[in-house]
C-alpha cells in the first residue's frame, strides 16, 4: 500500500485511516498487507509548486516497489500531482496496480439574505471570493466566515480542478474501480471502497492483471474523451501525455485537440458549471457520464475489476440531468480544450475554450 498521507495535506489527511481499511480487505482475501509511505504533494501547502516534485514521487514509487518484495500495489493518493506521480511509478514497475482515490471533500454553501444559495467548493472558489472581497462585494466579516468553512472536510478540492480531473482520468483508464473516484472522502462508502480495493488487489496478483494489460491506446483515448466531457483541468494535458509515455502509447496534444472538437462538455461542474463533486457522485459519477458518451468510447477496454467497459456500463443511468447534462443540452458544445500554436508557443499551448 503506497500511502501519500500527510498532516500538512488536507487532501490526504484521512489516508492513514483508509490504509487500515485497505489492509483489512487484503487480509480478508488471504493476502499480507504492507504500508509504505511516499512523498505527499499537498497542492495548497507545497511551495513554490508541487509540479517540481511530480517526477520525484514517480521515481520514489517505482523504487519502493522495485526494492521491496511485494507482488501488487494499492495506490492511496488524490491531490493534483500525487495521482499522476504514483501511477507513473506503478506503470514503470509493472506490478498489478489498483488506484484508491482520496475522494473529494464535502460541499459547502453560501447563504446571504435576499440572494439565491450558492454552492461553494475549495480552491477555485477561494480565489473567486477573495477577488470579490478585494472588489468590495464581500465584507471582511463575510470573508473570514467563508474562509472558516470553505474547506469542510478532508478530501481533494470538490471543484473540477486538477485533482478530480486526474482521479477521473485514472478511473477512465481502468486503473480504479468503476464509480470509485467521485465518492466523497468522508462518505461511509469511501471506507468500504478502500476495503474492496484491498480485496481486489489480491485477486489481481493471482490473475497477473498488470497495468500493461489495461493501459492500451483505446484506454487513453477513452480517458481523453472523459476529460473533455468533464470540462477538466488544462493540467491534464501535461499529465495524461506523461502517463501515456510511461505506458508506451503515442499520445500528443493534437490527439487531445481532435477529441475536444468531438466531445461536448456534459458535466455541470465548477468552473465550467455551478455544481460540485458531491453532486456529481449523487448523479451517478463517472460511469453515468461515460454512459452518455458511449459513442466516443472503446467499450472493449479492461478495468481492474476484471470486466470490460461495456460490461461495467450495463444498466448505468444518469440520476440527475442537471448535473450530467444530456447530449442535446451540453454545458458547452465547443469542447473543453483548445490547442493553439504560434510564435509564443511553437510547440503548442492548451487553453480552456
Amino acid at each position: 500500500i503506497i500511502n501519500t498521507w500527510s498532516d500538512l495535506s488536507p487532501c490526504h489527511a484521512h489516508l492513514r485511516e483508509r490504509a487500515e481499511s485497505v489492509k483489512r480487505g487484503v487480509l480478508m482475501a488471504g493476502g499480507l498487507p504492507f504500508e509504505l509511505p511516499a512523498l505527499s504533494l499537498g497542492e495548497v501547502i507545497v511551495k513554490p509548486t508541487s509540479m517540481l516534485y511530480r517526477n520525484l514521487l514517480a521515481m520514489e514509487v517505482e523504487e519502493l516497489l522495485r526494492s521491496h518484495p511485494v507482488d501488487g500495489v494499492v495506490l492511496l493518493a488524490g491531490c493534483d500531482k500525487t495521482t499522476p506521480g504514483t501511477v507513473m511509478g506503478a506503470i514503470s514497475m509493472g506490478l498489478p496496480t489498483i488506484f484508491c482515490a482520496a475522494g473529494p471533500m464535502l460541499n459547502d454553501r453560501y447563504l446571504k439574505a435576499g440572494e439565491p444559495e450558492r454552492k461553494v467548493g475549495a480552491g477555485t472558489h477561494t480565489r473567486l471570493f477573495w477577488d470579490e472581497h478585494q472588489a468590495g462585494k464581500v465584507s471582511e466579516a463575510e470573508w473570514i466566515e467563508l474562509e472558516a468553512h470553505m474547506t469542510r472536510s478532508p478530501g481533494t478540492c470538490n471543484t473540477m480542478g486538477t485533482a478530480s480531473t486526474m482521479t477521473s482520468i485514472v478511473e477512465a483508464l481502468g486503473l480504479a474501480l468503476p464509480g470509485s473516484t467521485s465518492i466523497p472522502a468522508m462518505d461511509a462508502a469511501h471506507t468500504r471502497m478502500a476495503t474492496t480495493c484491498g480485496e481486489r488487489i489480491v485477486q489481481m496478483v493471482w490473475d497477473d492483471l498488470t497495468p500493461s494489460s489495461i493501459l492500451t491506446r483505446g484506454a487513453f483515448l477513452n480517458a481523453v474523451a472523459v476529460q473533455m466531457a468533464l470540462g477538466g483541468s488544462t493540467n491534464a494535458a501535461v499529465h495524461i501525455i506523461a502517463l501515456a509515455r510511461r505506458a508506451g502509447v503515442d499520445l500528443t496534444i493534437d490527439h487531445l485537440d481532435a477529441i475536444g472538437r468531438e466531445v461536448p462538455v456534459l458535466a455541470n461542474l465548477f468552473p465550467s458549471g455551478d455544481r460540485l463533486m458531491e453532486d456529481f457522485h449523487y448523479a451517478g459519477g463517472l460511469p453515468a457520464l461515460m454512459s452518455r458518451i458511449r459513442a466516443h468510447l472503446f467499450l472493449d477496454q479492461r478495468n481492474v475489476n476484471g470486466q470490460t467497459l461495456e460490461h461495467n456500463l450495463e444498466g448505468v443511468q444518469v440520476l440527475d440531468d442537471a448535473v450530467i447534462r444530456p447530449l442535446n443540452n451540453p454545458v458547452s458544445a465547443n469542447g473543453a480544450l483548445a490547442v493553439l500554436r504560434g510564435n509564443l508557443a511553437p510547440d503548442g499551448a492548451v487553453m480552456k475554450a
